[in-house]
């Protein structure tokens, strides 16, 4: 077993050697090894490879010259320049995070980014400065409608956080029953994939890992609808579209492009944060003792 710290300076020497900044070479170390640490090694460090790959083929931009495209009061747009998803996110956490404070909730859109990660790391840094938080991430069509044989959305994860007692309590998750990343994991372990979460390229279901190639939406219906609506908050109103240009073949021969939004919402500005905070606590404990129901009688 090797030690997160280890496999921070692991990472991070390797970013580093591929051209990033040395800053942004280690925050991209640390959310792929927080990734790990959770148990979400879909979005762990088996994406360095893939990372290292984009940096050389000019898809990832290891030193990019991202900026404020439109800002208001309470939000801002930034143009990513195909800056490192976490790179990307966390200035997007920074201008939402100073929004909030000033008016209370703060909206940054990011385009043009490349794979934004774990989205839980972004709202978690918010949650620790006592903000409640959503963040969203749109691109390709990589995922089936419901009721499609074909991609025709995108696995959209979602994530949301707010402060907690001792820690942020936080939600992750995508819309896909099998989101890439462990679909990715899946193949080399040949884990079988659960009945209904995939289908091969041919629009047939499967639980080979070998054979999958389109995760099916969390929920049928519920979760195509929210990778949709995902893509039309992060994407078009960054006016940034990324599935229909792909669906119409405008975009076959584009890079890896991804669109990320997140929300900061100061509670402090309609309540006490500490009491706030207490009531998470207090959930928290009432649920531990909750009892899983009853077999079914025969």
């Amino acid at each position: 077993m090797i030690a997160a710290e280890e496999l921070r300076r692991f990472a991070t020497e390797v970013f580093a050697r591929a051209g990033m900044p040395a800053r942004h070479a280690a925050l991209v170390a640390e959310v792929l090894v927080w990734a790990d640490l959770r148990g979400v090694g879909s979005h762990g460090v088996m994406r360095i490879p893939r990372y290292v790959a984009w940096l050389e083929s000019g898809e990832m931009n290891p030193r990019p010259r991202m900026r404020v495209a439109t800002e208001t009061a309470a939000s801002v747009l930034i143009d990513a320049d195909r800056a490192p998803g976490p790179v990307a996110m966390m200035e997007g956490v920074a201008h939402a995070l100073r929004k909030a404070k000033d008016a209370g909730i703060g909206l940054a859109l990011v385009r043009g980014t490349t794979h934004t990660a774990a989205l839980g790391y972004y709202t978690q840094a918010a949650a620790r400065e006592g903000m409640a938080a959503i963040a969203v991430s749109a691109s390709a069509p990589n995922m089936a409608y419901h009721g499609a044989r074909a991609a025709g959305v995108a696995t959209g994860p979602i994530s949301i956080a707010v402060p907690g007692g001792r820690e942020p309590l936080v939600l992750d998750m995508a819309s896909a029953q099998v989101p890439f990343g462990k679909l990715a994991q899946a193949r080399r372990t040949g884990e079988t994939l659960p009945p209904g979460s995939a289908l091969d390229r041919d629009g047939n279901p499967t639980t080979d890992p070998q054979r999958a190639e389109i995760p099916l939406p969390v929920g049928g219906p519920k979760g195509s609808g929210l990778s949709l609506m995902i893509e039309c908050l992060a994407s078009l109103v960054a006016a940034n579209p990324l599935v229909a240009p792909r669906l119409a073949g405008e975009a076959e021969s584009r890079p890896h492009r991804q669109n990320g939004m997140l929300i900061a919402i100061d509670v402090a500005r309609f309540g006490g944060l500490e009491e706030f905070k207490g009531e998470v606590q207090r959930w928290r404990g009432r649920s531990r003792r909750f009892r899983p129901p009853r077999p079914a009688a025969r």
